[in-house]
């Protein structure tokens, strides 16, 4: 997926909140800088929403627009990452019910284990595997993939996590395991248990 696209800028040494006063005083590059900033964390977040390239380009865009609009409205009260983490979520889900009613559906674990894809090559190098397993995270109903990149990539805390998408504590956990359940059943078939190290490696399972 390519990046949603902004002006490169050299490293910027200020702090959120300094960087926050800047742009609230009209300095536009001081927003640019944060754009640079937090643009992979919208991407992450959005793209496992949105997984058309034309569509969450513009989805990403419109985040940024409405963190530039309310940045006022900041209040200090949560990190600016699960701030705008919440903006870029919840854009994302609006987007999907207004356009995409079809992509917001109910998790349903058999179904989501049938549109997993067998890994059919025999002799795989670890980096194809790798690409495997991404490509079958991009396959879990939304919300599993969703909690998935927002607990073991961005590394948010279910509480930032039951702040930032609005679903209780007790569902994300839950949408959590069963993602990596649904997972795990798929490659148990397919890989041996050496292989099965790499999965726990990607889901930072001990």
């Amino acid at each position: 997926m390519q990046h949603f696209k902004v002006v490169r800028c050299q490293t910027f040494n200020m702090d959120d909140s300094e960087l926050i006063s800047q742009v609230l005083n009209g300095n536009r590059n001081a927003f640019t800088f944060l754009v640079n900033r937090y643009q992979k964390l919208v991407i992450h977040i959005s793209g496992r929403l949105i997984q058309r390239q034309d569509e969450l380009e513009d989805v990403c865009q419109d985040v940024f627009l409405k963190v530039y609009q309310n940045l006022g409205k900041y209040r200090n009260e949560c990190k600016l990452s699960t701030w705008i983490a919440t903006i870029a979520y919840n854009t994302s889900i609006n987007y999907l019910r207004k356009f995409r009613k079809g992509d917001e559906v109910n998790p349903d674990d058999s179904a989501a284990l049938r549109n997993l894809t067998d890994f059919r090559v025999v002799n795989y190098e670890q980096a194809d595997l790798h690409r495997y397993i991404r490509e079958q995270i991009e396959l879990l109903p939304v919300h599993y993939r969703t909690v998935l990149t927002l607990y073991h990539l961005e590394e948010f805390s279910y509480q930032e996590i039951e702040q930032i998408t609005g679903m209780p504590e007790g569902t994300v956990k839950s949408y959590l395991f069963r993602a990596k359940a649904l997972l795990k059943e798929k490659l148990k078939f397919v890989v041996d248990e050496t292989s099965l190290k790499t999965v726990k490696e990607i889901t930072h399972e001990q």
